[in-house]
């Protein structure tokens, strides 16, 4: 089966996460660094998640999944580790509308979360469509090691370029070309090494030959 890839805003959004455990956890840790409004059900929670808790950073209805608890909610995770729970759960957020993932069944979820890192706004993700969660962490590593700060930093500078340079050069091939010619190898290696001021620098004689002010 193939799935559509995409970043998806979910700031104020209601979404549910069904179990208190380590995976819950995790699952809802990864929604409220999104900016989500997190219901959390289960009788008991891990530490942190009864610190989030007590803080008033989730709500948290500590008892069993009941059917009524994901109405309205944009997405739910299904995290219990029971299977018959999480198909319950599942099937009734699916019907009412709902964005699924089920954490031990696949082919029960709507979608897969993928091994993110970010560098500030840039976000690198592996998914192996649930088959391979290992290989996921190993592919992420990966990038985390070759894809450091200076990545982040550089977007920054790239993003105030890319407005001014909307208003500079009056067609999007104009503007595919200068970034062609800008962002090359030999940025990409300033980058990889560490060396932000070279590559700023490049970036910004390339600016400068346009004639529009950095």
């Amino acid at each position: 089966m193939s799935y559509y890839p995409m970043n998806v805003k979910l700031q104020g959004r209601c979404c549910a996460v069904i179990g208190g455990g380590n995976v819950a956890e995790r699952k809802t840790l990864s929604l409220l660094a999104a900016g989500a409004k997190v219901t959390v059900v289960s009788p008991a929670l891990t530490e942190k998640l009864a610190g989030l808790a007590r803080a008033g950073h989730i709500t948290w209805i500590a008892r069993e999944y009941t059917a009524g608890d994901v109405q309205n909610c944009f997405v739910v995770i299904c995290a219990t580790g029971d299977p018959a729970v999480n198909s319950q759960a599942a099937k009734e957020a699916r019907e009412g509308g709902s964005l699924v993932n089920v954490a031990d069944n696949p082919g029960l979820s709507d979608f897969h979360v993928p091994s993110a890192i970010t560098r500030g706004d840039l976000m690198l993700t592996v998914s192996t469509a649930g088959k391979s969660p290992a290989m996921a962490r190993r592919l992420k590593e990966e990038l985390g090691g070759r894809y450091g700060p200076e990545y982040g930093r550089y977007l920054e500078i790239v993003a105030k370029v890319r407005r001014e340079m909307k208003e500079q050069l009056p067609t999007s091939q104009d503007r595919e070309q200068f970034w062609r010619d800008t962002f090359d190898e030999n940025v990409l290696t300033l980058l990889r090494l560490g060396k932000m001021d070279e590559a700023e620098e490049r970036i910004q004689n390339a600016v400068s030959s346009t004639g529009i002010k950095p």
